[in-house]
């Protein structure tokens, strides 16, 4: 827990004390001492502010201003934030005590600090590079499979780990800023460098804002190359086609930056604040997901309180087209068919999975799904009756929604529902490989224990659940976030400790993807969360 504070330590003097507690003390706000202020703002930041937003104003998450909590009260809000909701919200029991499930409660109903914005030259300023780009290694210096290497998120520690996939090893751990959200990696030649290669190259978003680049040919004391910080909270990354640009973008302040893909440079801030699809200003417009349009010489930037998806054209950054395609709210993950053209993304707040149509740059075509899809980093598969499919699974109910995307081999299924398929649990992430017969999705948000730890197994062909896997059994912690190996021969799933310690409880099960039996556990992980293969990441096999 004490790297993790250190990890937020700018954040949190930045938005300071005195404003917010001063401006909370009304007749009706309860009150807290300086240093418990501190402690549920840090609280808030790690566990709150994703849902609900910086300024409280909701998304996901329900609008928390004191207007809002004060009509519950601190006994009614403490043990919602203690048992969870059947919407969606996690329980909090087994991460906070109750003596910080109560600051915390009374927090919310106090006025939210507002935090600082942030500038380019302060972007420049927070810019490190480790290792030049001239001095590179021409080819890999450890004489692994790095094509089959696993980057892993491990949250609470602030790290990346790489893990061989042909070894089942841990290479390396690798500082990182706090609790990365997504880490992706190049996905074409001519990254800048005459030696580079196809996923070569990782870079990382961390909560706190902070971008690392990763050299996967280094030896693993070197792996990190360098970095920069380009916001205070931050969820998202992706790197240009032609590998000369990457762009992150912010939480807060409500912006993206882009910069120079070897040095990490800041080059240009686009700020995302605007006028939503309701026809309101919105002040906290957070930048929830980018995307690198395969076909296009474009980013896909979900705006995610706008409920617009910014096609931004990085052909000329001095002269940035954008094009703003309204949706619905609230934008947040999502994944390309698989020809390439038509994004598709959840509208958590509606309901919906937005298509946009990335060669026209226009709305495509909005699907009723759901309660709150989540798709995560996505499936795509062919199905029998409708042709090539896409999948989200749910935060608010435990169904997978599976809709055609063929417009042009299979224009009826089009944008339809082809089926859905009635899982145990709400979940957040769904995946399969063009070589198995099976799509796997998580159960994390429902509050059952042996559910929250249990993965299903959907077959392709027959829509049903051919095996219910109980991951772990261990307390507190939850099975998620699905991968394949480079062939499709291995599934590899995160077991998560959601309390927060240094200790490296946390465990990647790697099962057979035919037989879905267990073949080994890959110990000595924080909190594993997402991980991402790199051959087929970089060459976008879901």
């Amino acid at each position: 827990m004490k790297q993790i504070k250190l990890a937020m330590s700018a954040l949190v003097l930045a938005m300071g004390v005195g404003g917010g507690a001063a401006n909370a003390a009304t007749n009706t706000a309860p009150t807290l001492s300086p240093a418990d202020f501190e402690k549920a703002k840090t609280m808030y930041f790690q566990r709150c502010a994703g849902c609900h937003g910086v300024l409280r104003k909701g998304a996901t998450g329900k609008n928390l201003e004191p207007e809002n909590t004060l009509k519950k009260g601190t006994k009614r809000l403490s043990r919602i934030i203690e048992l969870g909701t059947e919407g969606g919200m996690n329980n909090f029991d087994d991460l906070f005590s109750k003596e910080e499930i109560d600051i915390l409660a009374k927090y919310i109903q106090m006025e939210p600090p507002v935090p600082p914005e942030m500038s380019l030259q302060m972007m420049k300023d927070r810019t490190k590079e480790y290792i030049a780009p001239k001095d590179y290694p021409s080819k890999p210096l450890h004489g692994r499979n790095w094509e089959n290497f696993f980057v892993v998120i491990e949250r609470d520690a602030g790290k990346a780990a790489i893990i061989d996939g042909d070894k089942h090893e841990i290479v390396a751990h690798i500082d990182t800023g706090y609790a990365v959200h997504v880490i992706k990696g190049t996905e074409h030649h001519k990254t800048g460098h005459p030696d580079d290669a196809i996923g070569r190259f990782w870079y990382t978003i961390g909560r706190d804002g902070k971008v690392n680049k990763i050299d996967l040919w280094q030896t693993p004391d070197k792996m990190l190359v360098a970095e920069t910080q380009m916001a205070y909270d931050a969820r998202d990354i992706a790197v240009s086609g032609d590998g000369k640009y990457v762009i992150a973008g912010g939480y807060w302040p409500p912006h993206f930056v882009i910069m120079d893909a070897e040095t990490l440079e800041p080059l240009k801030v686009v700020s995302s604040r605007g006028v939503n699809v309701d026809g309101e200003y919105v002040n906290e417009a957070r930048v929830a997901a980018i995307y690198t349009t395969p076909n296009e010489p474009t980013w896909m930037v979900a705006i995610k309180e706008l409920g617009q998806m910014w096609q931004v054209d990085y052909s000329d950054i001095n002269n940035l087209r954008i094009d703003q395609i309204d949706s619905a709210k609230f934008l947040h993950d999502g994944f390309f068919d698989p020809t390439g053209r038509y994004f598709q993304i959840a509208a958590n707040a509606s309901n919906k999975m937005v298509v946009v149509d990335t060669k026209e740059r226009k709305l495509e075509k909005m699907i009723d799904v759901a309660k709150l899809p989540h798709p995560g980093p996505g499936a795509n598969w062919i199905d029998k009756k409708c042709g090539p499919v896409g999948a989200t699974t749910h935060l608010g109910i435990g169904e997978v929604s599976v809709w055609g995307n063929d417009p042009i081999g299979h224009p009826d299924q089009a944008w339809k529902l082809c089926y859905t398929v009635e899982t145990d649990g709400a979940g957040a992430f769904i995946r399969t490989h063009p070589d198995s017969q099976f799509v796997w999705a998580d159960q994390l948000k429902h509050p059952e224990v042996e559910i929250q730890q249990s993965v299903q197994v959907i077959d392709k062909d027959t829509h049903e659940i051919v095996k219910t896997i109980r991951v772990t059994e261990e307390d507190g912690k939850v099975a998620l976030h699905m991968e394949f190996n480079k062939d499709g021969s291995e599934v590899w799933v995160s077991v998560w400790n959601r309390t927060d310690n240094s200790n490296p409880t946390g465990e990647i099960v790697v099962y057979d993807a035919k037989t879905l039996k267990e073949i080994k556990r890959i110990k000595g992980l924080t909190t594993p969360t997402g991980k991402f293969n790199v051959y087929n990441r970089a060459n976008h096999k879901t």
